[in-house]
């Protein structure tokens, strides 16, 4: 006896439904659930007190939420005990605009887990009012660097630490080749981290300033990650992007990529979750 057409329906339409419904909650599982990932670059030069310094990296949050008041996120980033918290641009989104509070609240909570020091991306250019942001991030505990650098100190030793606003920024701003000039003229040749939004800068401009480690967002992971990738689309549409998440080395410098936490306007991840990223910098044996 044949089976009755409309049950068939039934069961086609209940097992679509419920394959939307895996996919749909999936994709909001990618695009929310933050993820924590562990970095150990090993540099020959680091001064010894500095092995082991746990650093947590965060970018591209362009307006996200995470928990009521971003607790989700500040309880991730303080179970991870950092010692400090570098945030590499776009902390707002240019789509969405800013939101009143917003960059303040966040500020607020990062700085009163570590110390917090910021660079500009391109979607706080792309916004406006940049110098108003930078007044309510330092008035909020974060040190913003821009094109400045500062010194670091930990168990006797020192490195340095430059921040670059993002090239978005104004025409006539220090560019990365007098930072790291003004770097080598006040502490002649030391470990130093330069901290800087876009990644896709590195091969041909960054790694070539002589810092050890430089740390960068602007890739988003190359939005959606297929096996054997390093992303799938960048935000200029190239295919098959590279430096879009984790450790790369170029020109004797090496360079870390976070995947970033947030979403720039329509666009989503694809096995690609928000990134909480751990670096704990290593001395190498010589």
């Amino acid at each position: 006896m044949p089976k009755h057409p409309r049950r068939r329906s039934r069961r086609k339409l209940a097992a679509l439904a419920l394959s939307v419904l895996c996919l749909a909650g999936f994709l909001y599982w990618s695009n929310t659930a933050l993820q924590v990932t562990r970095f150990s670059p090993a540099f020959t030069d680091l001064p010894a007190g500095f092995d082991g310094c746990r650093i947590v990296v965060l970018s591209d949050l362009h307006g996200a939420g995470f928990g009521r008041h971003h607790q989700d996120l500040f309880d991730k980033v303080a179970a991870e005990q950092p010692e400090y918290i570098f945030f590499l641009g776009d902390l707002e989104d240019k789509y969405r605009g800013p939101e009143d509070g917003y960059a303040a609240e966040i500020a607020r909570g990062l700085s009163a887990i570590a110390p917090t020091y910021y660079v500009t991306g391109n979607h706080e250019w792309a916004i406006g009012e940049v110098p108003k942001l930078k007044e309510i991030l330092a008035a909020n505990g974060v040190t913003v660097l821009s094109n400045q650098f500062v010194t670091l100190e930990r168990n006797g030793d020192a490195i340095v630490l430059a921040g670059i606003d993002d090239p978005n920024g104004y025409a006539d701003q220090k560019t990365p080749e007098e930072l790291a000039a003004e770097v080598y003229a006040a502490h002649g040749d030391p470990f130093w981290i330069l901290l800087a939004h876009r990644n896709n800068r590195f091969a041909s401009q960054y790694s070539l300033l002589g810092a050890d480690l430089v740390c960068s967002g602007h890739a988003h992971g190359g939005i959606i990650r297929l096996p054997f990738t390093d992303g799938l689309v960048s935000h200029d549409l190239d295919l098959f992007p590279s430096y879009t998440a984790g450790l790369y080395a170029e020109n004797g410098s090496v360079l870390f990529v976070t995947r970033g936490l947030g979403n720039s306007g329509p666009s989503f991840r694809v096995f690609n979750r928000p990134e909480v990223a751990v670096v704990t910098l290593r001395r190498a044996a010589d």
